[in-house]
């Protein structure tokens, strides 16, 4: 059984577009990507998934129930993090946890203890007080404390700082090593590098790409850095060129023969070529 199947799923705001023709297959036991950049759709498609919006047309299913028929039955299975946390502002973070919890009739008490502490939460605190992060800190305990089968997190990480992004990627793939499936939507292409096994990437509310995250960031571009008196014009297959620190640094595709031709007659005191990092490999999926 897969944990996400959507087929044509698509969703318009009037003569808006939200997203259009979703195929997509998440299965169960993934640490699954999607990434696109702000609007693209990551949002609606989420949205869509829960139950929160109607789709236009198409259809879905989540751990094998459709999201029309089924929806209470598949929110009592799945964790919810929004990008953004609202919540009671006269309320402490001990009642909202409560709240949570009562509403998947589940006694959460300890397992809420244990993710308060490892995100350094004070449970006495009221919501009024909180910063962002810490706000978003009590929508992940909400999301993770009943231990669901399916986490759905829209971009989780915005408002942590570095520490606590840490400890909550760990806290994520310990989730994953023992059985839940993850579903982390997000604009930040790192995070899918080091969590995810296999991404879609969304652009303008269409599914571009749908791969294994190895697969998705081969390529045969290089980045060069040379440093020394070059002059070097930009074309197809010498990209993204630009100036730093006294040095040219480009993206190479092709031929490494004719690169060299045309750096043999540069007066060059160092040459560096690596590997493009992931976000200048998946540019391209945007810009193209």
């Amino acid at each position: 059984m897969n944990a996400i199947q959507t087929l044509n799923l698509t969703k318009y705001y009037g003569k808006a577009r939200g997203i259009i023709d979703l195929t997509l297959t998440v299965k169960e036991g993934e640490f699954f990507g999607f990434i696109g950049p702000n609007g693209a759709g990551k949002s609606t498609t989420i949205r869509t998934l829960l139950g929160l919006i109607t789709p236009g047309s198409g259809s879905a299913q989540i751990l094998g129930m459709d999201i029309r028929k089924d929806r209470e039955k598949i929110l009592s299975k799945i964790g919810y993090l929004p990008s953004e946390a609202i919540f009671y502002s006269g309320t402490k973070v001990r009642e909202i946890l409560k709240l949570s919890a009562d509403l998947h009739k589940k006694d959460c008490t300890e397992e809420g203890a244990v993710l308060c502490d490892r995100l350094q939460l004070n449970l006495s605190r009221k919501v009024s007080e909180l910063s962002f992060g810490n706000r978003k800190k009590v929508a992940i305990v909400c999301a993770l404390q009943h231990n669901p089968e399916l986490l759905i997190l829209d971009e989780p990480t915005s408002g942590l700082d570095p520490l606590m992004q840490r400890e909550f990627f760990s806290i994520l793939k310990e989730r994953n090593n023992s059985g839940t499936t993850i579903f982390l939507s997000s604009h930040i292409l790192s995070e899918i590098q080091h969590n995810c096994t296999r991404a879609a990437i969304i652009r303008e509310g269409r599914m571009i790409a749908c791969d294994s995250v190895d697969a998705l960031s081969k390529t045969n571009a290089k980045r060069v850095t040379i440093h020394g008196n070059v002059q070097l014009h930009e074309s197809d297959m010498l990209r993204n060129m630009e100036e730093l620190n006294g040095a040219v640094s480009f993206l190479y595709s092709g031929d490494i023969k004719p690169l060299l031709k045309i750096l043999s007659e540069q007066d060059i005191t160092d040459l560096i070529i690596s590997e493009p990092d992931l976000e200048e490999i998946f540019m391209h999926y945007y810009e193209s």
